[in-house]
């Protein structure tokens, strides 16, 4: 949510950090501004709406300089308009500051600012900072050090950086907020997300919570809250620049969805032996022997990735809850030193799971996270960390790190199994052959999918239901939610049995029902279908292609490869991607930014 870019570079760096906008504009495109660091001062640039726009505005605009930030907006504080996009500036616009996050004191400080004589424009909480360092730097103090007396005043979360008038730098901290260095030869860049400056660099740094960075040509320093030098190693990304393009496809989701095979083999590679075993590098046989239940904390998609595992371990004789992230934190759980709690975010920087996974850590839990992200908050809080390797992910509704975070959950909860009961699952072997042909099996199901054919009957219905057992209930939920996020079409996934509790009542013939079957508990799910289809609706069904019982008892058939039913759930979940999708295209939305949403959620 929001994205911060910077540039420090020897010329003129106002493409650069446009560039930089664009490549992040699946974090906010509310609004979006710029602000540049001259021999004349700080000049900076902003306006309601996208990119685009900006850059439009740019074209007649005199802007240039050597210190450059940006900012592509996603509103908390203030509807999106020109005053309330970033950077936001002081009385003497000789500060200007970008930042993500909220500010959780900034009514208090706004009284108190205003008070002693500061003008303010926008209704963001945001603009407090520069306000902040203006005071301060009226008080005598030099450029960093008001930066620092601010930021010491500020409450909540937040990644900010900032461009002030007498300092030939870039100002930057992080603080719950994620906030990322990118190193090149003779230029250094900042943002909220690598493929910010992915085209640029692939050397990054990831500041930790209270570093203060200060950016030069070419060099950067890193310190504490109190100045002091802090190390942060340089690692290098793997991704390469090209992953995070469109590259011909109409849309990212599509391109993502089309990517699925390689994200998964990435995420299985190496983590399966040739005689069929789990091969985790960081989690060998016996890791988890003193393990006595299993608790997952995710939000979104992700949560259905761990509702998806929840069924798997529960089947298997291992206790396990699905928690929502937003929910663990305020109203937590039990927990014993016995007890691991895994957080699945695929940025690794989500606000909620934090907060939740911070709350397991303070209580003695031991925590796992399953993230997409390798120097991301996740990763370095949690005790140990699985890494899925989807590679970048730029669509706002995620689809390649849903089946890569599956995949990933199927083989720890393979090695728990072991670990906690003593033997392995039942037909733990056909799981993981089945896993090992996943990727080939859904490279089939896209190139013989029949989605795009049922989108123009079904877009504009008066509501969708999606309904599953088992493994088949969370991809019925998360069919339903990509549906919501990209057509904004009316859509509830549901637990196949509890349609006649309630959801039955709204049951029209022009409610289309999905249902989701996989191999396991299909004859109760046919027995749901007789009873919606009595009523008037029509039913698709998304089966494995031999179930011909299924196919007979639906209005559309949309098969998936014949797999090992614990499996299944995954190549569900592609003929559901592609079924919103195509309907989404229909109704001509905007797939890869859906209104009122962003990519990752830094904010609780």
């Amino acid at each position: 949510m929001c994205g911060i870019t910077a540039c420090v570079g020897d010329g003129d760096v106002v493409d650069t950090v446009l560039t930089g906008l664009k490549n992040l504009e699946y974090r906010g495109y509310d609004s979006a501004g710029i602000a540049t660091l001259t021999d004349a001062g700080v000049q900076s640039h902003k306006c309601e709406g996208r990119i685009d726009d900006l850059v439009d505005e740019l074209g007649g605009v005199d802007l240039c300089g050597t210190f450059g930030v940006g900012h592509t907006r996603w509103s908390t504080h203030g509807k999106p308009t020109d005053e309330n996009a970033h950077p936001h500036t002081d009385c003497t616009a000789s500060v200007a500051v970008v930042h993500n996050g909220i500010i959780e004191n900034h009514a208090e400080l706004r009284g108190e600012l205003s008070a002693a004589g500061h003008l303010f424009t926008s209704e963001t909480d945001t603009e407090v900072v520069p306000h902040l360092i203006e005071e301060e730097l009226a008080a005598g103090k030099s450029p960093e050090a008001a930066f620092r007396a601010a930021i010491d005043r500020i409450e909540g979360s937040y990644a900010i950086a900032a461009l002030i008038e007498g300092t030939d730098a870039i100002l930057a901290t992080r603080q719950g907020s994620p906030l990322v260095l990118g190193v090149d030869d003779d230029r250094r860049f900042l943002a909220s997300d690598v493929p910010s400056f992915m085209e640029f660099t692939s050397r990054v740094v990831y500041l930790h919570d209270g570093d203060v960075v200060r950016l030069t040509l070419g060099e950067h320093e890193i310190t504490d809250a109190e100045g002091e030098p802090v190390s942060r190693s340089i690692d290098t990304v793997e991704w390469e620049s090209e992953d995070a393009e469109r590259g011909g496809y109409d849309h990212y989701m599509l391109k993502e969805i089309n990517e699925q095979p390689e994200a998964l083999e990435r995420t299985i590679n190496g983590r399966i032996t040739d005689d069929g075993r789990v091969a985790l590098a960081d989690f060998p046989p016996g890791t988890f022997d003193e393990v006595s239940e299993v608790h997952f904390l995710s939000c979104g998609t992700s949560h259905h990735a761990s509702m998806y595992a929840q069924q798997l371990l529960r089947d298997r004789g291992v206790p396990a809850y699905a928690f929502t992230a937003g929910e663990y934190a305020t109203t937590p759980a039990p927990v014993s030193e016995d007890t691991l709690v895994i957080a699945v975010t695929q940025s690794g920087e989500t606000a909620d799971t934090l907060a939740s996974l911070r709350s397991a850590n303070e209580r003695g839990a031991r925590t796992l996270t399953v993230t997409n992200v390798v120097g991301s908050t996740a990763a370095r809080e949690a005790d140990e960390a699985l890494f899925i390797r989807a590679g970048p992910e730029i669509g706002v509704a995620a689809t390649k790190t849903f089946t890569s975070q599956v995949a990933a959950l199927l083989l720890v909860v393979e090695r728990l199994t072991v670990d906690i009961t003593g033997t392995p699952s039942e037909d733990s072997e056909a799981v993981l052959t089945a896993l090992r042909e996943l990727p080939d099996a859904v490279d089939r199901l896209i190139g013989s999918s029949i989605a795009s054919s049922l989108a123009p009957r079904y877009a504009g219905s008066e509501q969708h239901f999606f309904i599953g057992r088992g493994v088949a209930y969370p991809v019925a939920c998360e069919g339903a939610l990509k549906l919501k996020e990209i057509s904004y079409e009316q859509a509830e996934g549901f637990s196949a049995g509890e349609l006649k509790h309630g959801p039955l009542a709204l049951v029209t013939p022009e409610t289309p029902i999905v249902a989701v079957f996989t191999g396991k508990h299909d004859t109760k799910t046919l027995n749901n279908v007789e009873e919606v289809r009595s009523r008037g609706a029509s039913v698709i069904g998304v089966a494995p292609e031999s179930a011909d019982h299924v196919a007979a008892a639906v209005d559309e058939f949309l098969p998936i490869p014949d797999t090992n039913p614990d499996v299944a759930g995954v190549l569900a979940n592609v003929q559901l991607q592609l079924v919103s999708y195509h309907v989404a295209n229909v109704l001509n939305r905007s797939i890869d930014k859906p209104r009122n949403l962003a990519k990752s959620v830094t904010v609780e």
